[in-house]
């Protein structure tokens, strides 16, 4: 990849990236009709026969399938899924059993760093248990999709110091769904960035230790902040020069979107000066949208089981290595590799986020 190309874009996205942290609000007005809100806030908007956040007016057809659905397929399908989760709770209380983990650090219990068979049953059980959870959701297939291939990018005489080089220290991914994170355990099962809270639930709280997930407490206004941000650089340093170390995945996104734009991206992944694994993923649909942009999770979980077939396609980009330019600027690192990604997965560039995603919430629900 050409990253010495610092305004990279070989085929433009179909519209300019102001890429200004400082935007004004697009907060709408009282007479602004639906159409308007549309436009305004189109990378959250559902087009799929349930309409706007899932509430809209279903066609007679549409709702004989869904009632057939709901007590034929959904059953089976929370069963299942129930199946899998005390399955790998299980597998991952064993693992751990009589174990410390490796580093202790404030609000941090990390299992990511146990070493030898116990992280071997803990990687690969999680890996394959992940797409098996896919296949109930209803993801028979996934097609992946190369633009670049790998060898091409290295070459193949590469000494071995060179190669630890050329290892990603984080996964870059667009967020559409909370399905993105399943994808992303059966790839590379790498460790995310999570509430605290999560460490707490059952279930999912030891599985999120495992994962060495980094806890973060949003909602604090303290310094914590910063402590997290440097824990996340440090585990992507780590994560690029050992290769024994676990990968972190992040969405720069910061919130999902409908799957048809690319939201402006923090550059918390780019502080490392690491080089980067950019993934772009989609999903294809004829009824519901497996998006998660503007419909509640309890809404969303019902109608996405009650979809026999969901298809969603993997864009894997080569490794971006940032320029020396990019590495002291991580905004502009940040901004070429989202060009990058856009123009590759056919993603139109928008410059709203989480507040105006907010904003459009509200407007949605009359507030």
């Amino acid at each position: 990849m050409e990253s010495e190309l610092q305004d990279l874009d070989p085929k433009p996205p179909k519209q300019p990236d102001p890429n200004n942290d400082e935007r004004p609000l697009l907060k709408p007005s009282a007479a602004d009709s639906s159409g308007e809100l549309e436009k305004k806030f189109a990378a959250f908007v559902r087009h799929d026969v349930y309409g706007s956040m899932g509430r809209g007016e279903l066609p007679t057809r549409e709702k004989v399938l869904l009632g057939v659905a709901f007590v034929t397929l959904v059953p089976v399908r929370v069963v299942a899924i129930t199946t899998i989760l005390l399955l790998y709770y299980f597998i991952c209380r064993v693992c751990t059993m009589c174990s410390v983990p490796n580093r202790v650090e404030e609000h941090q219990e990390d299992y990511a760093h146990i070493v030898g068979w116990r992280r071997i049953v803990i990687v690969q059980s999680g890996r394959a248990l992940a797409r098996v959870m896919l296949f109930v959701f209803g993801f028979y297939w996934i097609t992946h999709t190369y633009p670049i291939p790998p060898a091409s990018v290295e070459n193949s005489t590469t000494t071995d110091e060179q190669s630890e080089d050329t290892r990603p220290g984080v996964i870059i991914s667009n967020h559409v769904s909370y399905l993105d994170i399943l994808y992303h355990l059966y790839a590379s099962f790498p460790s995310f960035v999570a509430k605290r809270s999560v460490a707490k639930l059952p279930l999912l709280g030891l599985m999120s230790k495992c994962l060495g997930c980094v806890l973060v407490q949003r909602e604090s206004k303290s310094s914590d902040f910063k402590g997290v941000s440097a824990v996340v650089t440090d585990r992507i340093r780590e994560a690029h020069q050992n290769p024994s170390a676990p990968i972190m995945m992040l969405f720069p996104e910061g919130t999902t979107s409908n799957g048809e734009f690319l939201l402006p991206f923090k550059s918390g992944a780019f502080l490392a000066k690491a080089p980067v694994l950019p993934v772009i993923l989609t999903y294809r649909y004829q009824r519901f949208s497996p998006a998660w942009e503007s419909i509640s999770g309890v809404r969303h979980m019902i109608f996405i089981l009650c979809q026999f077939v969901n298809y969603m396609e993997v864009i894997q980009l080569p490794t971006y290595y940032p320029s020396q330019q990019e590495q002291d600027d991580p905004k502009l690192y940040a901004n070429n590799v989202r060009k990058l990604m856009a123009s590759e997965g056919n993603l139109t560039l928008s410059d709203i986020g989480l507040a105006e995603k907010r904003i459009y919430h509200a407007a949605l629900n009359g507030k």
